[in-house]
């Protein structure tokens, strides 16, 4: 998470372009008819809003303007499918804003870059995994939830590193070529999280996953060649 006085205006603006036309579209296509209708998605959206929320708060704040948490935007998509998770994702930084722990003005880059760039990420790896339509639900658990959170934490990390190298705000730290030793101990905590979150989801409760076929992931394979009786 970004701080305000690390970003430029024109960054600040561009951030909120970026977001605000995302969220208009979000909260046009999310099922709100099913949702009030269904009290089990009510329950869920409330349920991973707070569960955000309460992920993001345990965050290590820096003095130099920059905090760093957990993003949780994998398990939130794969659970509530992309347009709730990001309005999710919107409440849930509203809270944080709320209690003074987030920039007003900056809500827009660090909505893009934590809510918005997560779930396009792992909604592209949900899709191919769709297309390919593979019968193990392995396949849907690591690609749609450990790979995906670990590419969105690493493109999430860059493309911050990028911005605050791009406004020329924030002091780049001098072990920036070591870099690379750091990126893991990113990437794996939050590869693990979401996945064991998503391995946990399709194991006891995985009708709760929006983005789950149940139908072919857990119905018993069919052989032509087996007998009738």
């Amino acid at each position: 998470m970004i701080g305000a006085e690390l970003l430029s205006p024109e960054s600040l603006a561009v951030g909120w372009l970026i977001y605000a036309p995302v969220l208009i579209w979000a909260v046009a296509r999310a099922p709100w008819v099913e949702l009030f209708s269904d009290s089990r998605r009510q329950h869920l959206l409330f349920g991973t809003v707070f569960a955000l929320f309460m992920l993001w708060l345990v965050r290590r704040d820096f003095d130099t303007g920059v905090s760093y948490h957990f993003i949780g935007m994998t398990a939130v998509t794969l659970l509530l499918d992309w347009p709730l998770a990001i309005v999710g994702g919107l409440v849930a930084q509203a809270g944080l804003v709320l209690l003074g722990r987030q920039d007003l003005a900056a809500m827009g880059v660090n909505g893009a870059l934590l809510i918005l760039l997560p779930v396009l990420v792992t909604e592209c790896c949900a899709i191919l995994v769709e297309r390919a339509q593979p019968r193990n639900p392995f396949v849907y658990i690591f690609v749609s939830g450990f790979f995906a959170a670990a590419l969105s934490a690493l493109l999430c990390l860059l493309l911050a590193l990028w911005l605050l190298w791009f406004d020329e705000r924030f002091a780049m730290p001098y072990w920036l070529e070591d870099f690379v030793g750091y990126l893991w101990l990113i990437i794996f905590p939050e590869a693990f999280i979401n996945g064991m979150v998503v391995s946990a989801l399709v194991v006891f409760c995985p009708e709760w996953l929006e983005t789950f076929n149940r139908t072919r992931y857990l119905s018993a394979p069919w052989n032509d060649d087996d007998p009738k009786s």
